[in-house]
C-alpha cells in the first residue's frame, strides 16, 4: 500500500472525527464508525485497519476509539480465492 494512500485515509478519517467531536461524548465514535462502515468500501476499510496497527498512525483519537466498532472486512488474501 502506498504511503499517498495512507495519507489520504488518515485525512479522511480525522476529518469524520472532526465533524463528530461537536457530537455529545457518548455518541461520537458511534457516529465515526457508523459513517465509515455505511460509506467506506471493504478496501478502505481494510486499510485502515492496516493503518491502526501501526504505532504512529497519526489518526485522531475518536478514529481510535470508534475502532472496535467499525466492521472489518476480510483479509484480501481470502477475496482473491
Amino acid at each position: 500500500m502506498s504511503h499517498d494512500s495512507h495519507s489520504k485515509l488518515i485525512y479522511m478519517a480525522n476529518q469524520i472525527a472532526t465533524f463528530f467531536k461537536s457530537q455529545p461524548e457518548s455518541e461520537a465514535a458511534q457516529g465515526v464508525a457508523t459513517h465509515i462502515n455505511k460509506f467506506w468500501e471493504p478496501r478502505m476499510r481494510r486499510q485502515l485497519f492496516e493503518i491502526l496497527e501501526k504505532d504512529d498512525n497519526r489518526l485522531n483519537a475518536l478514529v481510535i476509539q470508534a475502532a472496535p466498532l467499525i466492521r472489518r472486512p476480510e483479509p484480501a488474501e481470502s477475496i482473491r480465492k
